[in-house]
């Protein structure tokens, strides 16, 4: 419930403090006195639209604080931590307007956003009035207003639950169906790839192998030439050494015939000779080695060419045909598999719509049997509204093919005014003073199921008097004893069935002029009461009025 308001600097509210009680609390005063701006600034603090005119002239900015005390399982609590503020002890909304138009928003004292303020504060106050569409516009809460009233929370839960589980597998479906037909229009693209690939069937390393092997052919052939000349020269027909070997012979012989004239010149042949034998060796060895086959180089070029065509054709390296073709392969058989998980998928998905239409089907007959007996409750208060001869009706439009997370129920509420006239959605059927008694029927016959725990109306009971006027004092009450209600009211009758009477009255002069707010005792309240229903002169004969209104409540509540 709300605990403490704390207001500074807005609009006529100069400095305010005040806390709140449960059970039903009225607030009154004279027009113009501020009751209004009481409740602007309580919706400022609930995330309402923000506005440089709110703060009080001269001030910088205004503020206002609103302390919530809230039990530990509670919606705010858990859109609290969603967003990972801090949701232990009360609950405080704290909301800084400047003058020149910013605003800032604290949530326990955490710098947080309005949309998330206002989700909070949806959470913990409803403010109704005459024209305040706020409850009943919006057609969806029709429908969480009937799913609380029945009790209907663990069969809503199911239907989300079925819902959630038949769009992913739809999803999936999507997924796998998107796959399916893209390989089917690549399958003959795929077919003739991996037939390509598997026949060249290259190897990782293969365009490295060959590319040297291919350099080392070519740079064989162009010294080819060069080795067998040098062959020819030291091997041939011209070769010197057989005539260097037949001189050497020679001249040995010949060595004992002359004493050291002929050593050194057989020294030196004999080591010519040897050095020669082995460039002979050594040329034999180099033509050896440079023996190549041109088919060979002719083969080795073709394949290497044929890979690096294949690898510009799918834009990889050559390197990565192996594994290109392993996954066109994979692909192919994906494709095969595919076609029949799909079936499969295309069954689980059936099976999972079929267990949400159970559900939802489930629920929407729970939501006509609700709807009935909501509709009779809200009539059964009409007749003290002066609504004796309106209906309430409760549309429930079912479209099984129209399927959503809440299930296949639109819900909303109509009302028939007056016999005769057509039935009608009942923000375009009521007037203002029907549109808030078939709010506070509705209230009352809901109690506190698909409530905030604060509710606060707005002058509701403008335009009535007597018996209605009291009727809905009768039902403000029976409403407080389960939730926290604050009424804004000029009607006697009304207020005479507060549990805590708070005055709003304007304090100061022409100069600066400031709006308070008071707790009244019990005779203050009586000549409020008093004053309520005698207008600006007060007589003896109201007071005795509003004295009997008071016994009379006093009674009742007893």
């Amino acid at each position: 419930m709300l605990a403490h308001l704390s207001i500074r600097d807005i609009v006529l509210i100069e400095r305010l403090d005040i806390d709140f009680s449960a059970g039903l609390s009225v607030l009154t005063g004279e027009t113009g006195a501020g009751k209004s701006i009481l409740l602007d600034s309580l919706s400022l603090a609930l995330g309402a639209r923000g506005d440089a005119s709110l703060v009080r002239h001269g001030a910088d900015q205004g503020q206002v604080i609103a302390v919530f005390d809230v039990p530990a399982v509670h919606p705010a609590r858990d859109v609290l931590r969603e967003n990972a503020v801090d949701d232990s002890g009360d609950i405080i909304l704290r909301r800084v307007q400047s003058a020149d138009g910013r605003t800032r928003v604290f949530i326990n004292d955490q710098p947080s956003s309005v949309a998330l303020m206002r989700q909070v504060g949806r959470a913990l106050v409803e403010i109704h009035g005459q024209h305040d569409e706020r409850a009943l516009v919006d057609t969806s809460a029709h429908r969480d207003l009937i799913d609380a009233f029945g009790g209907l929370l663990p069969l809503t839960g199911e239907v989300r639950a079925a819902w959630r589980a038949w769009r992913q597998a739809e999803q999936e479906l999507a997924r796998h169906r998107a796959k399916v037909e893209a390989a089917a229009r690549e399958a003959d693209f795929l077919r003739a790839s991996v037939e390509e690939l598997s026949k060249l069937d290259p190897r990782p390393g293969e365009e490295t192998e060959l590319a040297d092997e291919r350099a080392r052919m070519m740079r064989a052939e162009k010294t080819a030439a060069d080795i067998a000349d040098a062959q020819e020269v030291l091997s041939g027909q011209a070769s010197p050494l057989p005539a260097l070997a037949s001189l050497l012979r020679r001249l040995q012989r010949k060595a004992q015939e002359a004493p050291g004239l002929l050593e050194e010149i057989i020294t030196s042949l004999d080591e010519a000779l040897i050095s020669l034998d082995a460039a002979q060796s050594a040329v034999d060895e180099a033509m050896r080695a440079s023996e190549f086959d041109p088919q060979r180089l002719d083969q080795a070029e073709e394949r290497l060419f044929a890979l690096r065509a294949v690898a510009r054709k799918h834009n990889v390296m050559v390197d990565e045909l192996a594994a290109l073709r392993d996954r066109m392969d994979n692909d192919l058989a994906d494709l095969d598999a595919g076609e029949e998980r799909l079936g499969l998928l295309e069954k689980g998905a059936a099976e999972r719509r079929d267990a949400f239409d159970a559900a939802a089907g489930r629920l929407s007959e729970a939501r006509q049997a609700t709807a009935e007996t909501l509709a009779a409750a809200v009539m059964a208060e009409l007749p003290a509204l002066k609504l004796e001869r309106a209906r309430f009706l409760v549309q429930i439009d079912s479209a099984p093919e129209d399927r959503m997370e809440e299930g296949i129920d639109r819900v909303e509420f109509w009302v028939q005014t007056n016999p005769g006239t057509r039935p009608g959605p009942i923000m375009k059927v009521a007037s203002g003073g029907e549109l808030s008694r078939f709010l506070l029927a509705l209230k009352v016959a809901l109690a506190d199921r698909g409530s905030a725990p604060t509710l606060v109306f707005d002058e509701i009971d403008t335009g009535v008097g007597g018996a209605v006027a009291d009727a809905i004092g009768q039902r403000l009450a029976r409403l407080a004893s389960r939730i926290q209600v604050l009424s804004v009211t000029h009607a006697p009758q009304v207020a005479a069935r507060a549990g805590t009477h708070y005055l709003i009255a304007k304090t100061g002069g022409h100069d600066r002029v400031a709006t308070g707010i008071a707790v009244m005792d019990r005779d203050a309240r009586q000549e409020e009461i008093a004053r309520m229903l005698a207008g600006a002169t007060v007589t003896e004969e109201a007071r005795a009025a509003a004295e009997r209104l008071l016994q009379e409540n006093a009674l009742a509540a007893s």
